[in-house]
């Protein structure tokens, strides 16, 4: 039918990076190829078994399965609280100042709705996870990027920004996806200056704060800058800290009148998290075991294993303190897509190149550490043969 068309603001959208990587690794796969997937940053292990138990026990409960309320449980927005405040030293009121999240992305993703007119400026990071953009171009958004460099260790430069007096909404990431770098509290404290001076909202997005190597002082909580909470909020989400992406949970917190508006968008799109997964997710905040320990030094394990690797071969890569991520330089001969399609083509190896994080990612290969140690080292040999 000729009126079925999309809407301008689809077709200002790029391809979804993600999805067109999937397309790319299941014709592969189709194919009867042994593709080693390094892309996509989804933990290979499962939840640990105590948040599997209160699922399953949560389950057995008959009024569990109505509707969620629209502001989430309240055990589970006090068992943010608790957890914010034995982690990061900030209290939160979770009546007014937390918000469960189906997934930290969609409340990435809405919260431009509430706060951006047509035509406001956006403020965001480059490279960077795609939402930051996408939720700002559905609410009819100018975006300025902020460019992420090396040379700046990744952190924007904000005396740089030439929107500032006319930004609505700023995003940070840190730990950064995909640069695997890490703020201090010092960048921190500068954004909430800066966001202060130019009346704008800090959106950051934290949802790699309890991944990092090597004794670097676990990351910081944005919301420990003196004064954060007056401009902004920090999204934050189960997924990668207790291996739950399925379950789709995570949480904002902070200013309660920004909390109230990114409420308010959510309570006319879904109805809440599900019940039992909330339920889930109050065990995972409050149980005490030695899991992040354990994930850690996995990661850890899997990282040396890969670079060590690649440095074997002549490919030198800078070790990340932070994040299951490696960002990764390419080889001169190469940019980032010649280097992902040549690696797919003839190695079976799926990695995320730099420049669909945007064109400031030009220039590099995203790696997910997020499959063993063996087949890293069977990554790494491959690699070896092609380049």
């Amino acid at each position: 039918m000729e009126n079925i068309r999309q809407s301008e603001r689809l077709n200002k959208l790029p391809p979804y990076l993600f999805f067109e990587i999937d397309k790319l690794k299941n014709k592969a796969r189709q194919g009867g190829r042994d593709i080693i997937d390094l892309g996509v940053g989804d933990p290979d292990r499962p939840p640990p078994k105590f948040i599997c138990d209160a699922l399953c026990e949560a389950l057995k409960d008959p009024n569990i399965h109505r509707y969620a309320f629209d502001l989430g449980q309240p055990e589970f927005r006090a068992a943010v609280s608790k957890w914010y405040k034995k982690r990061f030293n900030v209290e939160l009121d979770p009546e007014k100042e937390v918000l469960p999240l189906i997934g930290s992305k969609e409340g990435i993703a809405h919260v431009p709705l509430a706060f951006v007119n047509p035509r406001d400026w956006v403020l965001v990071p480059e490279p960077c996870y795609p939402p930051y953009k996408s939720g700002s171009l559905f609410a009819g958004a100018n975006i300025e990027i902020m460019p992420l460099i090396e040379k700046n260790s990744f952190l924007p430069d904000l005396s740089a920004v030439k929107k500032a007096s006319k930004a609505r909404l700023m995003f940070i990431n840190y730990p950064n996806n995909p640069t695997a770098a890490v703020a201090g509290l010092d960048f921190f404290q500068a954004v909430v200056d800066f966001a202060e001076k130019n009346n704008i909202i800090v959106c950051h997005d934290a949802a790699y704060s309890e991944l990092a190597f090597d004794g670097v002082s676990r990351p910081a909580s944005f919301l420990a800058a003196e004064g954060a909470k007056a401009v902004g909020i920090e999204f934050h989400s189960l997924s990668k800290t207790f291996n739950m992406t399925g379950w789709r949970i995570g949480f904002a917190c902070g200013n309660a009148d920004i909390i109230a508006g990114l409420a308010k968008v959510k309570s006319n799109i879904d109805s809440g998290i599900f019940n039992a997964i909330q339920r889930a997710g109050v065990a995972a905040l409050n149980t005490e075991t030695d899991h992040l320990e354990n994930m850690n030094q996995l990661y850890k394990e899997r990282r040396d294993a890969l670079i060590d690797g690649l440095a074997s071969i002549g490919w030198k890569i800078n070790k990340p303190k932070a994040t299951f991520y490696v960002w990764a330089a390419v080889p001169k001969a190469y940019n980032s897509m010649g280097l992902s399609q040549r690696l797919l083509e003839d190695a079976d190896i799926v990695v995320t190149p730099g420049v669909g994080f945007g064109k400031n990612g030009e220039g590099y290969v995203r790696f997910a550490l997020t499959v063993p140690t063996d087949t890293l080292k069977e990554a790494v040999k491959r690699i070896g043969k092609v380049l």
